[in-house]
This record gives structure tokens, sequence and C-alpha cells, in this order.
């Protein structure tokens, strides 16, 4: 039995590397990737050698037989997505399965993710939060989904591109303009930009602008994210405790 280790990797600020991160690539046999130009420039930051083998998402399924076999052979792998955590919005999940199921160890070695960065600074109570990701670039199926996540009464954050957040940003609006938003713009990196308002001021933020780049996270406050009490917040913790 071999180990594959899903590795996080910073989502923009190499610092944020963990030095088991760094461990574990050095000590593996090969390093799968999402992108293995992407994750060269990172080893090389590192100054870490290592034989390189592709597993992006339009591959996932083949490369992850070769990788399997490769864990059959007892050679010990390491996969890293692009940036983040694999398996969040980004190909890993399938290689994850498929390696548990033919008998070898699965190793989490945990690291940044846009989804918890953003969830850490949006100060929202509650003890539900959704994580969508990326939803359909389709108008009609984009807006249905929002309407039915709004409607669960939870907080949601989202993933967006610069080429559809104004339009994202319009349909929160207009399904309830008075929702707060939280949006994270390029988070980790020299851009970094957190702003937050309705979701109708958002839209207006954004709309304004001549040109939007970097990736974003979108987090949408619940209509049950109501701020705690002293009281409510100390039962809220007992609750938790027992769990």
């Amino acid at each position: 039995m071999s180990t594959l280790y899903i590795v996080g990797t910073p989502i923009g600020n190499l610092g944020d590397i963990t030095f088991r991160a760094l461990e574990t690539f050095k000590s593996a046999d090969v390093i799968a990737a999402e992108d293995t130009r992407h994750t060269l420039q990172l080893l090389t930051h590192f100054d870490i050698r290592k034989p390189l083998v592709s597993c992006r998402a339009q591959n996932e399924s083949a490369a992850a037989e070769k990788i399997i076999k490769m864990l059959d052979d007892g050679q010990t792998v390491a996969y890293a997505s692009d940036a983040g955590t694999p398996g969040i919005s980004d190909p890993g999940a399938i290689l994850a399965g498929r390696a548990r199921a033919a008998g070898h160890r699965v190793v989490p070695i945990p690291g940044a993710s846009a989804f918890a960065s953003l969830a850490s600074v949006a100060g929202a109570g509650g003890k539900t939060l959704i994580f969508e990701g990326f939803l359909s670039p389709k108008p009609g199926r984009r807006r249905a989904r929002l309407r039915e996540l709004l409607a669960t009464g939870d907080a949601v954050i989202l993933y967006e591109s610069p080429f559809r957040i104004a339009k994202l940003l319009a349909d929160i609006a207009d399904i309830d303009s008075e929702r707060r938003v939280v949006v994270g713009r390029e988070l980790t990196k020299l851009h970094e930009e957190i702003i937050e308002g309705t979701a109708r001021e958002m839209h207006d933020e954004f709309a304004a602008r001549e040109k939007i780049l970097g990736e974003f996270s979108v987090f949408i406050s619940g209509s049950k994210n109501v701020k705690l009490s002293d009281e409510s917040a100390d039962n809220y913790i007992v609750e938790e405790g027992h769990l």
C-alpha cells in the first residue's frame, strides 16, 4: 500500500505554503499537478526538483489510472491543483476516490483556500455556511440556483470570474437588493481587495468599473445571520461542545 498526498498550496501569496506541504513535496517520488507548468514554478521557487505528471480536469479520469499504477508500484505521489486545496472547485476528487478504492492511503495536507479565507473575514454569525463554488454561466440556471440558495436563509459563498462578476451581483440584487454581500478579489495577492455592502451597492460598484480583473469569491449573508447576543452566543458554544 502506497500513499497519495492531497496537498493544499497558496492561492496567491507563496508565503502561505506550509512546512508540511514543502516536506511532502520533497519526500514524494512523483508530483501530480493540475498544470505542471504552474506547479513547476512553485517547486522551483522552493528549490524542489521532482518528476511531474499532469492530472487536470480534462484528463483526470485517465490520469488517475496512471497515478494508481505508480502507487501500485510502490511510489509515493503528491497531488497539487493550481492554487488552494484540491477537490474544492478544483480537480482532485476523482483521483482521491479512485486511489482509496484501490487500497492506497489518501492523506490530506491542509492548506489555503479562497473559501476559508473569505469566510474568516466575512464577519457573519450562524451555524451553517453553504459553499456552492461556481454557478452555471447560463443566466437562467444561475438565477434559478441563486433563488434556491438565498431561500435557505443560510450564508453562501460563491466563486466567480471577472467576466461574470457584475452579472452575478446584478442577479443577487434583483432577488434581494438589501442582502449583505462581501466581495473578495485577488485574495492574498498583491492587489487584494475585500469590500462589502448591500447586493445593490456591490453591483453598482463593479458595474461602474471600466475594467475588472482578478479572481472573485463572494460571501452572501443569510437572512438568518443575526448577530448573536452574549447569552445566545454562550448557548451556541455549549451546544457545539456537545456535538
